[in-house]
């Protein structure tokens, strides 16, 4: 899709009807958006909506190369985290069992991006069929993401805070278990994507064929307003909620020992807190406009219209890089996952000299810590 499949292709519905006229660098174009009866319709921005044409130039150039960098990158981190996690196995505990699900949620999430950077240039090419499994398959990785970053948070909580361990050694059963759980719930919540993304003509992007969402009109176009509604709560509020919470204990608790390896720990939750607020966030306050324009809460301007759609765009390209961030927060660095990588590579032919100290058995994959209190940070 021209921004990405969480913005633009939930904006339009093939009822709104579009046409662009551009005078003198200005921002003119008359709009008759027929899911509203109102006169208010055709009077946004003095009666005039802005084009999409510079937002075009943009993303042609803007997204096949902030797409294709974020594939390269998050395919080649996450793939080397799977790898590694299932060569030794047979070391597993709670948390690297987590963290392979998220890998493989960011490195399918990631695969997609080449149709939407391919979408930018030459609009979409690949049938309707192939685009509700194309954006089906994003949106449940990306869900997919978020909740299992709560799940690890909820573990560790209850692993420090109250010394209460989720998943018991007799049962490794249980966390597959959890795991497959969050998978059937984000590809329930990618339904609404199967059932009403189309290929079809973008009339505000000069007739291109686009992968988009035909919400409709009357009570199925309700199912737009759900649909941001959904991703507000589900995909960004609750799991912020949730680690916000998780964390803000978890530091308090360690807080209170002046262990140098419970001070490491400190700073690893940091940047697993700051990470993940610096790369969504500025994305979920973009989109929490547009929703907010998109509903008549706020008032529509050229100058408002222009900033959502660039911002969207950016924003959303941040937020991807977070899939090229979790190998490096949530793998590289453990001390234990730095060997095992060491030894996979040394395998492979590479002379490379281990410069780190061994871990005890019981430590995760990426844990600079063998207590299993502290693995998974």
């Amino acid at each position: 899709m021209g921004v990405n499949l969480t913005n633009k292709m939930e904006d339009w519905s093939i009822h709104e009807t579009i046409s662009f006229n551009v005078i003198d660098d200005n921002w003119n174009f008359n709009y008759n958006d027929t899911d509203y009866n109102d006169s208010e319709s055709s009077d946004s921005c003095c009666g005039q909506v802005c084009t999409q044409h510079a937002m075009m130039s943009f993303d042609r150039v803007f997204q096949p190369v902030l797409y294709s960098l974020v594939f390269v990158l998050g395919l080649l981190g996450n793939g080397l985290v799977i790898a590694v996690l299932l060569q030794f196995k047979r070391t597993w505990n709670v948390t690297d069992t987590f963290i392979l699900h998220l890998a493989l949620a960011d490195s399918l999430l990631v695969i997609t991006l080449p149709f939407w950077a391919a979408e930018a240039v030459h609009g979409w090419v690949f049938g309707t069929g192939f685009c509700k499994i194309v954006g089906a398959t994003f949106k449940v990785n990306f869900y997919c993401g978020i909740f299992l970053l709560g799940c690890i948070s909820l573990d560790r909580y209850l692993s420090i805070v109250h010394a209460v361990q989720m998943y018991s050694r007799r049962k490794p059963w249980a966390v597959q278990a959890s795991c497959v759980t969050v998978w059937g719930i984000c590809f329930l919540m990618s339904v609404p994507d199967l059932v009403f993304l189309e290929a079809m003509q973008d009339d505000r992007r000069d007739g291109r064929m686009e992968c988009l969402h035909n919400y409709g009109i009357g009570e199925a176009g309700k199912w737009r307003l759900f649909s941001r509604l959904l991703y507000h709560i589900a995909g960004f509020f609750l799991p912020s909620a949730v680690m916000v919470f998780c964390y803000t204990m978890i530091l308090h608790t360690l807080g209170k020992s002046q262990g140098l390896q419970k001070r490491k720990a400190m700073k690893v939750i940091l940047a697993l807190v700051v990470a993940f607020f610096v790369c969504w966030t500025p994305y979920n306050v973009v989109i929490f406009l547009d929703t907010l324009v998109s509903e008549r809460a706020m008032e529509s301007t050229c100058e408002m219209q222009n900033f959502l759609d660039i911002g969207k765009t950016v924003t959303s390209c941040l937020g991807y890089l977070h899939c090229c961030l979790n190998p490096v927060l949530y793998a590289f660095v453990g001390v234990k996952f730095r060997n095992n990588l060491l030894d996979v590579l040394s395998a492979l032919g590479c002379n490379i000299k281990k410069n780190v100290r061994p871990v005890g058995r019981r430590g995760s994959n990426w844990s600079e810590s063998g207590d299993t209190s502290y693995s998974g940070i």
